[in-house]
């Protein structure tokens, strides 16, 4: 057990892959409910339409998203400090999980109620989410991975 704990303080401090995918799914829980709270009072409650709703409720999250992945996930890339170019790259490359996302509710919808629906279409956008993340957005600069590995 006191290996476990190493390991995974070693991997939590380096930052491994499984540790920033961990993270960035924490995260990603919390976002889940913010996205499903505003989206739920936008449809459900305003009445607005599927399509606008899904929209709405996906740019209070990725906000969100942002400020807790630049701190949390990402922080040792980019020491923790908010930038708007940052943001609207993270935002941009949000949007194709956001079509992967609402593509999956529209073809769902007819088929389960919109609730499950709209779970599945977040479940979905996740790994797009995570890999563009992870890979163009907040990838280490080249400078730094050569320090690291000297």
């Amino acid at each position: 057990m006191e290996r476990l704990l190493t390991n995974m303080a070693d991997a939590w401090y380096r930052r491994t892959v499984l540790a920033k995918l961990f993270s960035f799914a924490s995260i990603g829980v919390v976002n889940v409910a913010v996205d499903v709270t505003t989206f739920t009072v936008a449809f459900q409650l305003a009445h607005l339409p599927l399509i606008l709703s899904n929209v709405i409720a996906w740019l209070v999250a990725v906000s969100g998203s942002y400020v807790m992945n630049t701190r949390i996930t990402f922080g040792r890339e980019t020491g923790g400090v908010y930038s708007l170019g940052r943001y609207l790259s993270f935002a941009a490359s949000g949007i194709f999980g956001l079509v992967v996302a609402t593509t999956v509710l529209v073809v769902l919808s007819p088929y389960m109620n919109v609730p499950v629906a709209k779970l599945a279409s977040i479940v979905a956008a996740f790994g797009v989410n995570f890999s563009v993340s992870h890979f163009v957005v907040f990838r280490m600069p080249r400078e730094a991975v050569a320090q690291e590995t000297d």
